[in-house]
């Protein structure tokens, strides 16, 4: 009762803050927001700042909910309301498996119902309890950053009450409440999170948010928490089981199926021996299109799809579903989910304003550099690809590919985690570019995130739209694989047709003052790209080009072998173009080479699989949004 009195008090302080969309802001008030709240909740700013800028980086997002439903700085969830709100549909109508030599599977997913608040873990409720600490309106805290900050500051002072444990002003005396806050239900998760706050605390961080204000929390090197507070919160331990994850991150045994139905009918994945069957030379990001609970479901079912990782937004939590040495059915390529690993991250591609929680970029990076450090694989977008970046196995295919993690998916940023951001390597005139546009604003409009048509709501983006001349009014680049009509693209946030996306290098066509053109698909693809504010930085790079005496060269979606290395008892895979042409004059940027491979494993029985290699030799090259490859025989390879 007292502390509803007390916050009372607040209400007109609060009230009276500037909406979370407001255009004006005096230069420190955001800052001055988080010293406020700290002093009145009694918690050391350094830990209020820490815990906002692991969950937010202290934007505010327009008020907008999170993929899991967090609002604000805080990431005060409200689920309940935010996943009524969202569309829930998915994108795109592959083969997740990817290999005609079987029957289609394309797991349809079953869109189901927002859970009602009732049905909700706590982690995902946060909102409602900072209410009642408080005496704020939900509203309020959905959409003022200081009635946000005040509720986030109130949850961790209860959290440290309910410890046993004074307001200390020192903030290693926090650990425990910090776990707590994550509402992770077991203690490796809530230890990670709560490590990954004080290693923002001991480092300091500084940035402009999202409302153009600098926040900065100094670093403090000296602070040394103490985290056994965790053992004392009651917490479950994690069902670790043969998990395959750096220890910096908290991850938890959920197996996917391995069964058979009859009829030579199988799911949800292939038994393998990678790497020594094959090499794993790619890292696939999606994101699920379903909440967690919903996508533990598929992946548990015999007779959906697979992939290896699924991760949590809220905190980063991380499941494994099968061991790295099997193949998953993610990629809808067969070449590619053969030689892959795919990380699902809880999200929706087309929720408005929709964004990842820094905990999950942070867990995805440490997974993704254990991965690329164990197997060896190159940390560039030619090997780190999202799942929009996976060509279509035949011309058929293209259509219907997946296009997430999508344009909101932040590159820069996830590979400036990786310890791999995207600088300039050559001077103005270099004959490759890199594509990195300022993330936060940098916002082209793309519709049809809810209704056809229509424009989605404005946010930062990491892809850059692609012209047929140096001009915006110029119409946008055509691709045939999409539209075998030849209709230009759309805006379509979904639509990846005439998209170059952050950290994809391309070669040089021609520059004219403000604008650059890149070869895409086969064509000039012009973008803008001014000295003032650039959206790619120069590089230099391995290009090809069609072979002297060839007026152009084939284009596949996959690497197989040639015909005559099949052994008996091995259908021949067909080595089938894509509807697009390389010509000559052309430059494409090479990501590696590879043999044409093929992995037979049409049955249960592992017995029969074979892996096929050929004396072929393909180039991977960043052909359009997509990757593809290209015989080694065909090209011509320089550096530029």
């Amino acid at each position: 009762m007292g502390a509803l009195a007390s916050a009372a008090l607040l209400l007109p302080l609060l009230s009276a803050a500037p909406p979370a969309t407001a255009g004006t802001w005096e230069p420190d008030s955001l800052q001055r927001q988080f010293a406020a709240a700290a002093e009145r909740q009694g918690v050391p700013p350094s830990v209020l700042l820490a815990v906002s800028y692991l969950q937010s980086r202290w934007d505010a997002h327009g008020g907008a909910p999170s993929v899991t439903g967090g609002y604000g700085p805080m990431h005060l969830t409200d689920a309940a309301t935010a996943l009524a709100e969202a569309p829930h549909h998915s994108h795109g109508a592959e083969d997740a498996r990817g290999d005609d030599a079987r029957a289609p599977r394309h797991g349809a997913r079953t869109v189901t119902p927002p859970p009602t608040r009732e049905r909700l873990p706590d982690r995902l409720t946060t909102l409602d309890r900072a209410a009642a600490l408080t005496g704020i309106p939900e509203r309020d805290l959905r959409t003022r950053t200081a009635a946000n900050i005040e509720g986030g500051a109130a949850l961790l002072a209860a959290a440290q009450r309910a410890s046993g444990r004074p307001a200390s002003a020192d903030p290693a005396d926090w650990f425990g409440a910090v776990a707590r806050y994550s509402g992770a239900e077991d203690t490796a998760t809530a230890t990670a999170y709560a490590n990954d706050v004080f290693d923002v605390i001991r480092t300091g961080e500084s940035r402009t948010t999202d409302s153009g204000q600098v926040v900065t929390l100094a670093a403090a090197p000296g602070v040394a928490p103490a985290p056994g507070q965790v053992a004392s919160l009651g917490l479950r331990k994690p069902s670790s089981g043969p998990t395959e994850c750096p220890r910096t991150v908290a991850c938890e045994w959920i197996p996917a199926p391995y069964e058979e139905f009859g009829d030579g009918d199988y799911g949800n994945h292939d038994k393998a021996n990678r790497p020594v069957s094959q090499s794993i030379d790619y890292i696939v990001v999606h994101d699920t299109e379903a909440s967690w609970d919903v996508t533990l479901g598929l992946v548990q079912d015999p007779t959906y799809v697979s992939w290896q990782y699924s991760l949590r937004s809220s905190d980063g939590h991380i499941a494994q579903h099968m061991p790295l040495k099997d193949v998953g059915w993610h990629a809808g390529n067969w070449f590619v989910n053969a030689k892959s690993v795919g990380l699902e991250h809880e999200g929706f591609l087309t929720a408005p304003d929709s964004w990842y929680t820094e905990a999950m970029y942070r867990s995805s990076a440490r997974l993704v550099r254990y991965l690329a450090q164990r197997y060896d694989i190159p940390l560039d977008r030619q090997h780190v690809l999202g799942h929009d970046n996976v060509p279509g196995t035949l011309t058929s295919t293209i259509p219907g590919m997946h296009t997430d993690p999508g344009p909101y998916w932040d590159w820069a940023h996830y590979f400036r985690l990786l310890g791999r951001p995207f600088t300039a390597s050559a001077g103005p005139d270099s004959g490759v570019v890199t594509i990195r546009p300022a993330y936060a604003a940098h916002q082209p409009v793309y519709t049809g995130c809810v209704t056809a048509g229509v424009a989605c709501a404005p946010h930062g983006s990491g892809a850059v739209r692609l012209f047929t001349g140096p001009s915006t009014d110029a119409p946008l680049v055509r691709d045939v694989g999409l539209r075998p009509g030849g209709a230009e693209s759309t805006t379509g946030v979904n639509d990846t047709g005439a998209r170059a996306s952050t950290g994809q290098q391309y070669a040089v066509a021609e520059r004219r003052g403000d604008w650059t053109a890149i070869w895409y698909l086969g064509q000039k693809a012009w973008f803008p790209n001014p000295r003032s504010e650039p959206t790619a930085v120069n590089a230099r790079g391995t290009v090809l080009t069609p072979r002297e005496g060839l007026a152009e060269v084939p284009v596949y979606g996959r690497a197989y072998p040639e015909a005559s290395a099949y052994p008996a008892g091995v259908p021949v895979q067909a080595v089938s173009p894509l509807p697009y042409r390389l010509l000559a004059g052309q430059s494409y940027v090479v990501g590696e080479g590879t043999p044409g491979e093929y992995l037979f494993a049409p049955t249960f029985d592992t017995s029969a699989h074979r892996v096929v290699r050929g004396q072929e030799q393909y180039y991977e090259i960043q052909f359009g949004h997509r990757v593809a490859f290209v015989r080694a025989a065909d090209v011509r390879v320089s550096r530029r």
